[in-house]
């Protein structure tokens, strides 16, 4: 059950971490822009410890 707890808050994290960037760009807002590249990639990270999850099962 945890792999798609961890996938759905990865998929969200990416998304916000786009939507940061979309608007970072047209703010010209370089802070912004990290903070949303920063939380695309912890997103990224989660949906990987839901695959990993996901492969190993219940063990663990």
């Amino acid at each position: 059950m945890g792999e798609m707890t961890d996938k759905a808050k990865g998929l969200t994290n990416e998304a916000i971490g786009n939507t940061k960037q979309a608007v970072a760009d047209a703010s010209d807002d370089a802070s912004l822009d990290q903070e949303g590249r920063s939380q695309e990639r912890k997103g990224e990270a989660q949906q990987v410890a839901g695959d990993v999850e996901s492969a190993l099962g219940d063990d663990v």
